[in-house]
């Protein structure tokens, strides 16, 4: 069996290699791509059994590297999109799993995938799926900022919002950190930040902190009804408030 990953975060990247490695008890053959130029060239060279694919990668989102190539391979999206998104799945032969899943969320589509596949009931996806697929995404995204520009004693630098891992209020400037740990300041306050980023993957967990969903790494009770977050490229925890934990708790599930 040889698989493609298509992911560019690496946490998420190494979170799907354990996941496929536990659920097949062996070491699977795969290959890994962050962009759709890497991911382009391993197709036009490999076939594979399926493919687990994100949507946003490096230098695009991967509907277009499958409207590129005629494909062969079912396809199991692995993406913290929304749900409405996959309403335009027509075919059985796909399956989807929402960020931030679980083990058994990616085992129940792996399973779902053998059984589809072994009873011949697979379906190629097709051109109408992935422009209904583009158009939704394209109108999910088009309000929300991609990038902060930084400005630093050795020039003018640009932060991409899905490298952010978490948001700090620091005065009237906000510390962005990233998936290495490196600390960028902007030139905002917190309020304004949050209106430009997307709900659906920023939640402000207290009155100075932002997070993001596609990083969250662990999340521990603690007392007061709070609780502390692992987050990537961060060496302190996070901590919700007494007053957003519930909020908080329903945002992960929505």
């Amino acid at each position: 069996m040889k698989i493609l990953i298509l992911e560019d975060e690496v946490p998420a990247y190494k979170k799907l290699l354990n996941y496929l490695n536990d659920f097949f008890e062996i070491e699977v053959q795969h290959d890994w791509a962050r962009s759709i130029k890497d991911g382009r060239t391993m197709l036009l060279q490999n076939s594979y059994d399926f493919i687990l694919s994100d949507i946003q990668l490096l230098d695009g989102i991967s509907f277009d590297l499958f409207d590129e190539i005629n494909l062969e391979a079912p396809i199991i999206f692995c993406s913290a999109h929304d749900e409405y998104l996959f309403k335009a799945f027509n075919t059985n032969g796909i399956a989807y799993i929402l960020k931030p899943y679980t083990k058994l969320d990616f085992n129940k589509a792996i399973e779902k995938y053998k059984a589809l596949f072994q009873k011949g009931d697979y379906n190629n996806l097709d051109t109408k799926i992935i422009t209904e697929l583009k158009s939704a995404l394209k109108e999910e995204e088009t309000n929300y900022k991609k990038r902060f520009v930084i400005k630093k004693s050795t020039g003018i630098q640009l932060l991409n919002v899905n490298e952010i891992t978490l948001i700090e209020a620091s005065g009237d400037f906000c510390i962005a950190t990233d998936t290495n740990g490196k600390r960028h300041t902007i030139s905002q306050n917190l309020s304004s930040i949050l209106k430009q980023l997307n709900p659906n993957k920023f939640f402000k967990i207290n009155r100075s902190e932002i997070i993001s969903i596609d990083y969250i790494e662990n999340i521990e009770n603690h007392f007061k009804n709070r609780l502390l977050l692992t987050v990537t490229g961060c060496k302190e925890k996070p901590m919700t408030s007494t007053a957003t934990t519930s909020e908080f708790r329903k945002w992960l599930e929505s």
